[in-house]
């Protein structure tokens, strides 16, 4: 049986965290709270505020136009993260075979990390730019000619992967250089003395024991893409048409460009059930790997 010290103990350390727990309540379950509640009804920022039952989502589901903001954004979340998680991977394994002092070569890597999205944004329109643009100008140069990048509908989307990609990269590096710098040296020591190549060891030693971090780094990146706002929002405004309108944007447009804040809300909780299960489906690979070991 436990003590009396011991329950008053637990008894107290209860109080202590209350605090946090409610402004943890207030500040999340709140808002998810009421935001559901909403999408139940035709709210319109006004006076109108009538339950509405479920015609909110029929509406969604029945519009070709919410699934094509759906599909807009699971194809920018697909190749950002993929292309994102692949450098970064690959910058960390380089730069951890480098024998010399690499501060300077991590910093510059890190360093887009420091700019917010709507500078990235805006930096990527201008030099982007038909007409004034650096990098029409290089093309030019080339002989390549000019490129809309944000206007047309074939570049739109993949110019504003890019940006996301040269943005993010940093992130995935710098996480994975300190995984790589963490890795105990022992069994790599011993594999060379075996004579195992660097290529052996990296396939059967490195990656398996970075496979975890490498999983959590996918979930992270993975749920920051679909949630994607600044970039598009800061240079194409999910144009040209719709060929970078994503969730965030749609949503955006839907609550203060037509007022329609319950259909708003009810594409949110659409929405957050798709990142719930991209989630959980990544955090199932992720414990199959680690009872496969």
């Amino acid at each position: 049986m436990p003590s009396a010290a011991r329950r008053f103990g637990d008894a107290s350390a209860f109080w202590f965290i209350l605090p946090c727990l409610l402004a943890l309540a207030f500040t999340s379950l709140y808002p998810v709270g009421f935001g559901l509640a909403v999408s139940f009804t035709n709210w319109n920022w006004g006076s109108q505020l009538d339950y509405v039952g479920m015609a909110n989502y029929a509406d969604l589901l029945a519009d070709a136009e919410f699934w094509t903001v759906m599909r807009n954004t699971i194809v920018f979340a697909s190749a950002a993260t993929g292309v994102e998680v692949a450098l970064g991977f690959y910058l960390a394994v380089q730069v951890d075979k480098l024998a010399i002092r690499t501060d300077l070569l991590r910093a510059l890597i890190m360093l887009p990390l420091m700019v917010s999205g709507i500078v990235v944004a805006l930096m990527s329109k201008v030099m982007f730019d038909p007409f004034l643009g650096i990098v029409n100008h290089i093309l030019g140069a080339l002989g390549l000619g000019p490129s809309a990048f944000y206007g047309a509908v074939a570049t739109a989307m993949p110019s504003i992967v890019a940006v996301d990609v040269w943005w993010q990269t940093g992130f995935v590096f710098i996480i994975m250089l300190a995984g790589l710098r963490g890795l105990p040296v022992d069994p790599i020591d011993a594999a060379r003395v075996e004579g195992a190549s660097e290529f052996t060891i990296f396939w059967r030693i490195k990656l398996p024991m970075l496979r975890s971090l490498l999983v959590t780094v996918v979930i992270i990146r993975a749920i920051d893409t679909l949630k994607v706002f600044d970039i598009v929002f800061g240079t194409t405004v999910g144009g040209p048409g719709l060929a970078t309108e994503v969730v965030q944007t749609f949503v955006y447009r839907t609550a203060y460009s037509y007022q329609q804040i319950g259909k708003a809300m009810a594409t949110m909780v659409l929405f957050s059930l798709l990142i719930l299960a991209v989630a959980l489906s990544l955090q199932m690979l992720q414990r199959r790997g680690e009872a496969g070991r």
